[in-house]
């Protein structure tokens, strides 16, 4: 399997080429069983994808938004991925996407992880798209270096989907797709931007060690093709 950087001079390049994709393999998706799940990150890079996404032309109505993370918050704060994906994508043409969110205001996030995995089994599973990111520290969605849960979230033997995190190095509590949830999609692609992050995925792929790294444990592995998309 191949790892495939595509490198692109302008954001607004980067945008047009990725949104196209993805809105293709949504649209293969729908074609070939009738819906089509999208999986997405946080943070401020996807923003400008997202606001893309949101004025293509596509059957909305037949697409289910879920998240790679989320932060154990309110989804009416600010700092929610629910609340950014609402605000950002699901609008315009995607406003009658169904979003399906992981946060439990009734669950404590430990207590959350069966709920939260049955709720994506039922409702996204199995995910046809999904859209990483990357921090400068290398995590992604929200495996963090040198975290306790790794090795849990790590085992491809883990059939749960979802996995409880607590950031050393970030605040709130988390609940975050396992690396098997994130390796079981059929398109992956990893989105970012900046020349510090481009050091970043350097030393990524030069290296072994998923636990200093935890984007490796997707990016370093020989069964899935992962999309990589830089600006």
């Amino acid at each position: 399997m191949s790892r495939t950087l595509h490198t692109f001079s302008s954001q607004d390049a980067l945008l047009e080429l990725l949104s196209k994709s993805i809105i293709n393999q949504l649209q293969d998706a729908i074609d070939k069983k009738g819906k089509a799940s999208l999986i997405v990150s946080g943070g401020s890079t996807p923003k400008p994808l997202f606001k893309k996404l949101s004025e293509a032309s596509l059957a909305w109505e037949k697409v289910s938004i879920g998240l790679c993370d989320e932060r154990w918050i309110p989804s009416s704060d600010e700092n929610s991925n629910e609340n950014l994906v609402k605000t950002y994508l699901i609008q315009g043409e995607a406003s009658k996407a169904t979003f399906i969110g992981m946060y439990n205001e009734e669950l404590d996030v430990e207590m959350a992880e069966k709920w939260c995995t049955q709720k994506m089994k039922e409702a996204l599973f199995p995910f046809d798209v999904i859209v990483l990111g990357m921090g400068n520290d290398a995590h992604t969605a929200s495996l963090f270096p040198d975290n306790v849960k790794l090795e849990k979230a790590f085992g491809l033997e883990n059939e749960d989907l979802c996995i409880a995190i607590e950031p050393a190095t970030a605040p709130y509590m988390r609940m975050s797709l396992t690396r098997s949830a994130i390796l079981s999609a059929k398109y992956i692609y990893l989105h970012f931007e900046g020349e510090e992050k481009l050091a970043v995925y350097g030393d990524v792929i030069t290296g072994d060690d998923m636990y200093k790294m935890p984007i490796r444990s997707v990016l370093n592995q020989d069964t899935k093709d992962i999309e990589v998309y830089y600006a």
